[in-house]
């Protein structure tokens, strides 16, 4: 008995009088119901091993804040209770509603209510599942709401990472960086949706996760070693637009210091040393302070530009970057090529065919040109190369209209995956990190001009980071098996020039 009038006194147990009021009642079904779907999501993340960042977000972000919301609402609906009460308003008791199955009305409208609360919550989930998968897809990020990346959708889907997803290098697994990148964002959605984003869009985004976050998840320079061949295809500004390929082993290195195997280029972000550098501009283009850090034996070397370096007071004013992945491969992705390598590329697929007079020269000068608008460069690029060869060479425009029209619509395709004038990009505007051809990229620091007070330089030596194995066509053709590999020769003959300036000092991605 005494155990029966326990159970009896537990099902008799009541919340304080001031709970018993609506807004409390509110608080307490959203509370409830955000707690059990939180206690849903983390069972299907633990079990199901799901690193959606979307998912991540919701569940332990969205659902928390809302069952937070809900537990507020119940001491507000108490005070609310409590107040009136004080001022002798008359409170009509609450009652709860009931539910008697006894009567057929009630009995209809509970199994409506619960059949049709399960297939809702069914298909919400699924629905949710579904919105959240879209909304990390290259197509929403791409299209949907992101039509001014128009730009960076088109580079990425021919680029080397058209398989990657967006959201594994902006974003990354987890919500942490999810909730960071988007709210980071939300003057970018004001923006664009008042037209008030910039033309092209400033690059380095300062609210990317780290490289070494997301480009190490599939690039691990700590696990590989040795070198890379490379074959670069050039076509000359002459007549006959003379093949002249180099063919070069890039030395990429990597490796660990640790275990003799850290060398070549990927030594920079070796994990046994530190290369932290400071930056004059916001594209990292003119670096005139590096500071290298042996991490194993606590050296020290700071470099500065002997021409133009920072005083005292600009270093201790500025914050060091420490060098990463993205500080060389700054367009991994969203790559615009120059004119100058897109028309040696469809040269080198025949889109274009060689034995077109001059064509090498004439499709870069067409492609090169500013223009308003896409429908403007379709237009004029068609005029150019029409007019010059009707001009110049009549005789063969006559018989080879088939060969010129290919040309005209390859070099119109190259301009439409490279230069985009509604959004004033073009592949001056976004200077890539990697070599020294178009841009100054490692001569940033490698140009020998760097050196530290103890008398050291940053190395200038071309053979430190690659070596030529073959270059020229025909009659100059050259190769080598030695180590030491061949000495550059420039195609047309420019005494001594190449070896005291850069090669993006004349090659800006149009004629030289």
């Amino acid at each position: 008995m005494k155990r029966e009038g326990n159970f009896i006194c537990m099902l008799k147990l009541r919340l304080p009088r001031l709970a018993y009021n609506f807004i409390s009642s509110v608080g307490s079904a959203i509370a409830i119901v955000a707690g059990l779907m939180v206690v849903t999501m983390l069972v299907v993340s633990i079990f199901t091993e799901i690193e959606n960042p979307y998912l991540g977000i919701f569940s332990f972000m969205i659902l928390p804040a809302i069952l937070i919301f809900g537990l507020i609402l119940i001491p507000v609906g108490m005070l609310r209770q409590w107040r009136r009460e004080k001022r002798g308003e008359r409170v009509e008791k609450t009652r709860w509603p009931y539910v008697d199955l006894n009567l057929k009305s009630h009995r209809n409208a509970f199994f409506i209510f619960i059949f049709g609360t399960f297939f809702f919550v069914v298909f919400t989930a699924v629905g949710s599942y579904q919105a959240f998968h879209f909304s990390e897809s290259v197509k929403f990020c791409g299209t949907t709401c992101h039509s001014v990346m128009e730009p960076e959708h088109t580079a990425y889907q021919n680029s080397p990472h058209a398989r990657v997803a967006c959201v594994e290098c902006h974003v990354g697994p987890g919500a942490g960086w999810y909730t960071k990148s988007k709210l980071s964002g939300a003057y970018q959605v004001y923006a664009t949706l008042l037209n008030k984003y910039p033309r092209p869009i400033p690059t380095p985004i300062e609210s990317l996760r780290p490289a070494r976050e997301t480009c190490e998840q599939c690039h691990w320079p700590a696990k590989f070693f040795g070198g890379m061949q490379k074959k670069i295809d050039h076509y000359m500004y002459d007549e006959e637009s003379s093949y002249w390929p180099i063919n070069m082993l890039i030395k990429v290195g990597g490796g660990k210091r640790g275990a003799n195997q850290a060398s070549g280029i990927h030594w920079h972000i070796s994990s046994d040393v530190k290369v932290e550098y400071i930056a004059r501009d916001h594209q990292r283009e003119d670096i005139p302070w590096v500071r290298y850090t042996n991490l194993e034996t606590g050296e020290v070397t700071v470099y500065h530009d002997d021409d133009d370096p920072l005083s005292q007071e600009e270093i201790d004013s500025l914050e060091p970057r420490v060098m990463d992945c993205v500080d060389c491969h700054n367009r991994p992705s969203h790559i615009y090529n120059p004119p100058d390598r897109a028309i040696d590329d469809a040269l080198n697929t025949r889109m274009i065919d060689p034995e077109i007079p001059e064509i090498k020269m004439v499709a870069v000068e067409a492609m090169a040109e500013n223009y308003g608008s896409d429908e403007e460069a379709m237009e004029k690029i068609r005029e150019h190369i029409n007019g010059y060869y009707k001009e110049n060479y009549s005789g063969f425009y006559e018989q080879e209209k088939g060969l010129i029209e290919q040309a005209i619509q390859s070099t119109s395709e190259k301009f439409s995956l490279n230069i985009f004038p509604r959004m004033k990009v073009r592949w001056d505007v976004y200077p890539d990190h990697i070599g020294h051809f178009y841009f100054k990229g490692c001569m940033r620091c490698h140009e020998g001009n760097h050196s530290s007070d103890e008398g050291q330089t940053i190395s200038h030596s071309c053979n430190s980071c690659h070596i030529i194995l073959a270059q020229g066509s025909g009659e100059t053709y050259e190769v080598t098996y030695q180590e030491d590999g061949l000495e550059f020769k420039h195609p047309v003959d420019i005494y001594e020039a190449w070896r005291e300036m850069g090669c993006y000092e004349c090659h800006t991605g149009t004629q030289p």
